[in-house]
């Protein structure tokens, strides 16, 4: 990507869906409100191609013309997500099946088997016509591929048969299937590949695994084939990428990303009280989060995917959710909210989008604009973000957000865990897999991470892949990894290899601190149940083992074996208990329950140059939180003497600055003390130095740390 003067700012742009025309109005109205860019074209094939072969393209071009005319550049989109009513009419077997013989209907989007070649064909032809056409356009700076792949899991025929060959392909025969997924079990035991049952009502977990890895390459081939295309067209200074939505059960972000430049990503999140600080209420999480904290969790997943800053391709303008969830944000919480994202790595915020839907689906998902399609509180207070990157131009480009912890991130463990599931939607409720939480493994992931938020100690996600490929090979070492990250929090790592673990041991090895979750190190790496001591590979190390566990109905209140660990009111384990049995691990947390208190909640142990802690039940906030405090302690977090209102993340830019965004999370206005003088990014041309800070309600500053 060439280099840029500041934060991409800007809004998904639908000049075919106005009701009016209105072009020239909208562009004055963008510039005015300091945007850079919107994103086109990638929701209308029935308008580029409304007939098999007849192409209409030159509709887009006043679009680009008025933006460029302007300052404003463009990401073009490919229209593959949204197929035309007469590719479906001509082509039925196109269709996507979420079950056996069970077509989706046409109608929504993301109806289509993208595996199938008539599909691929007519794709390829209307994204060469388009790209043919605009690719060259001085105002196009890149090229979003598709719209969030991987809604559902394809299991159309050739699928499914394609699934059968590579089994073949990786295992060779049926008898090592047979003995690898352990279908010995309810007589399931292959005689011929034709045996291989359809997954639809499969029981079998090792088999379940292998179909949701084998669909998320489906997905990551597809964005992979799409975007090889796009670059034959894309110039030098042009960047390709997709925008993913991470909970979609198709997607494996870091390797879909690899054939792409530039991670994107569409984060939304409830907003007026549901981000307030400090907040111990349990909001459900799914495509939308809701949290102050949840806000830098997907921050952090985008820039993990390619370790590098990454694009908002769409986040919440106005109410978001449909007609029955309409919760706009507070004042100056749509500042609060780009800033996090800026503050752990994007580039580029993007507003889904710019004027309100007049008709369809997303009437009622707020844009910019509302329906009057006149300017009101979101473009004035979106003006404002706009005037922000503008002042703070280059200062906050090319970050590298602070982390004092790392988070181990598996995908196939997020599988493993959605089909063998820890938890119920009701607990103690199980008696069929609807009542299984398929969100499972971030039930546990995100307690951790919501406790390095509420500890004010920034953290970094790693994923599996990147430390140790899929051959066993180290991608990076131990102890370098221990040296940039000296904890590392290892949440629910259910499915992993040998090679995987052994790296896990040889980073504490090597001095790091090592931290272990529950259901980390209990099964391999085709999820079946190890037969080692748990947890497996680990147990020595770690001086400690377990052989039962248990879910609960109820939080367990811990007690701190020393004075060295602090509780909060509220710290307490739940949902789940390991019994764990010490084994030269020192004791650091206990329970109080007449049959659980004979097991540690919490227990430590040295190993070679550095430490492995075990983590028996799942925290609530409050102990998560206490967790890092004692992992991290204060000396070694500049600014945790401040208001528990108020957020601290830091980072470094591309220059070598070292840049703070600071947020108050409340209605109260908050001072911080600054631990050195600072410049205020958000006051053009500012040469005060600050000593400390005063921030109004649902406020939001950046400081640069000013030179001596």
């Amino acid at each position: 990507m060439v280099s840029r003067e500041q934060v991409l700012f800007g809004a998904a742009y639908y000049h075919e869906y106005q009701p009016s025309p209105r072009l020239e109005a909208d562009l004055d109205l963008m510039v005015a409100a300091g945007f850079t860019v919107i994103r086109v074209g990638e929701s209308v094939w029935s308008t580029w191609e409304p007939e098999d072969g007849r192409f209409d393209l030159e509709w887009l071009a006043p679009v680009l013309d008025g933006a460029h005319a302007r300052g404003i550049s463009v990401v073009l989109g490919t229209p593959t997500y949204a197929v035309p009513p007469w590719l479906a009419r001509r082509y039925p077997e196109i269709a996507g099946e979420p079950a056996s013989g069970r077509r989706m209907p046409w109608g929504g989007r993301q109806e289509a088997d993208y595996t199938h070649p008539a599909f691929r064909f007519h794709a390829e032809r209307v994204v060469r016509a388009i790209l043919g056409r605009y690719a060259d356009h001085p105002a196009v700076i890149g090229f979003q591929v598709d719209n969030e792949p991987g809604i559902m899991l394809f299991h159309n025929h050739g699928v499914f048969e394609r699934f059968v060959d590579e089994l073949r392909q990786q295992y060779g025969t049926v008898e090592a299937l047979n003995e690898a997924w352990g279908l010995v079990y309810w007589s399931h035991k292959l005689s011929t590949w034709a045996d291989l049952w359809r997954p639809d009502g499969n029981y079998q977990p090792q088999y379940d695994l292998a179909w949701r890895t084998f669909q998320a390459r489906l997905t990551t081939e597809f964005i992979a084939w799409q975007a090889q295309i796009a670059r034959e067209y894309a110039r030098d200074d042009q960047f390709v990428t997709t925008c993913i939505a991470y909970e979609r059960p198709g997607v494996d972000d870091v390797n879909l990303t690899r054939a792409l430049d530039v991670t994107a990503g569409n984060p939304y999140y409830a907003m007026q009280d549901a981000l307030a600080v400090p907040s111990t209420d349990q909001h459900p999480q799914g495509w939308t989060t809701a949290g102050a904290w949840t806000l830098f969790l997907s921050a952090d997943r985008m820039f993990a995917s390619k370790q590098a800053p990454y694009l908002v391709t769409e986040t919440n303008a106005g109410a978001i959710g449909g007609p029955a969830t309409n919760f706009p944000a507070f004042d100056g919480q749509w500042r609060q909210a780009a800033w996090a994202f800026v503050a752990r790595g994007a580039e580029m915020i993007e507003y889904w989008h710019w004027h309100t839907n007049h008709f369809g689906t997303e009437t009622y998902w707020i844009g910019i604009l509302p329906h009057d399609q006149q300017p009101g509180r979101v473009y004035d207070e979106l003006s404002r973000l706009g005037a922000d990157f503008r002042a703070a131009g280059q200062h906050v480009l090319g970050l590298r957000p602070d982390a004092q912890v790392g988070l181990l991130y598996s995908a196939r463990s997020k599988w493993g865990l959605a089909f063998q599931a820890p938890f119920s939607h009701v607990p103690g409720v199980a008696t069929s897999p609807a009542d299984h939480d398929e969100r499972s493994y971030h039930r546990i992931f995100d307690a951790f991470y919501r406790g390095t938020f509420d500890a004010g100690t920034p953290a970094r996600l790693l994923h599996d892949v990147q430390l140790v490929d899929a051959d066993g090979r180290t991608l990076q070492e131990p102890a370098t990894v221990a040296a940039e990250l000296p904890v590392l929090v290892v949440p629910a790592l259910y499915v992993a290899d040998d090679a995987l673990l052994d790296w896990l041991r040889a980073y504490a090895a090597a001095g790091g601190h090592l931290v272990l979750g529950p259901r980390t190190g209990y099964g391999d790496d085709e999820g079946r149940a190890r037969t080692d001591v748990k947890p497996g590979r680990l147990a020595d190390a770690a001086g400690v083992r377990y052989q039962e566990f248990s879910n609960l109905h109820a939080p367990l209140p811990v007690t701190a074996e020393s004075d060295a660990f602090d509780l909060s009111p509220g710290a307490a384990g739940r949902d789940w208990v390991d019994g764990l049995i010490g084994e030269g691990a020192k004791v650091v947390l206990g329970y109080e329950h007449p049959h659980f208190g004979r097991f540690p909640a919490v227990v430590t142990h040295d190993h070679a140059q550095g430490r492995i802690t075990t983590v028996g039940t799942l925290p609530t906030p409050e102990l998560a939180a206490d967790l890092v405090r004692w992992l991290v302690p204060s000396q070694q977090r500049p600014w945790a003497d401040r208001p528990a209102s108020t957020t601290v993340h830091s980072a470094t830019n591309a220059i070598g600055e070292r840049v703070h965004v600071v947020h108050n999370w409340s209605w109260e206005p908050a001072t911080v003390a600054l631990p050195t003088p600072m410049l205020d990014l958000l006051v053009e041309g500012s040469t005060e130095r600050l000593e400390s800070l005063r921030l109004g309600p649902w406020d939001v500053r950046v400081l640069r740390e000013a030179l001596s």
